[in-house]
């Protein structure tokens, strides 16, 4: 099963965590609530989807924001963007715990959630690198940040 599979907020966790997709270096880094774990994702859009999309994101399952919030995620986010004709979705967010593979295995494990996927999924499309490893999202490498 794929166990870190990242759902979306169109603001401020205005949905579930895609949880089943985000790589294992994540796991070894140290996060808390002084220096949390930053985590950056991106997945293209069905065009025909993105209403629909938006739509379950603005009336998130109160469900789905418990768990996430249970398991250590804060300010997430998800923006859309349309590039020369194809919708890509970036998700933004944070991981204050003490074990982030725990957590993202608590969250797939959730049947909300995973009844919320059943909705979310078939609106998004994999990049390439991310469909070779069976996941949705794609990891992106963080090259700034500033507090």
């Amino acid at each position: 099963m794929k166990y870190i599979k990242h759902i979306g907020v169109i603001t401020l966790l205005a949905c579930a965590i895609a949880c089943k997709q985000q790589t294992a270096d994540n796991s070894e880094k140290t996060a808390g609530p002084e220096k949390p774990l930053r985590i950056g994702m991106v997945t293209g859009l069905k065009p025909e989807k993105a209403a629909y999309y938006k739509e379950l994101h603005a009336n998130t399952w109160e469900g789905v924001l418990k768990k996430l919030k249970e398991c250590n995620v804060r300010n997430y986010s998800i923006y859309l963007q349309e590039i020369e004709g194809n919708y890509y979705l970036f998700s933004y967010y944070e991981y204050t715990g003490d074990n982030y593979e725990a957590d993202m295995k608590k969250i797939a494990a959730d049947t909300t959630t995973q009844r919320w996927w059943t909705e979310t999924d078939p609106c998004q499309i994999p990049l390439p690198q991310a469909a070779a490893e069976g996941k949705i999202w794609a990891g992106m490498e963080e090259v700034f940040h500033m507090d």
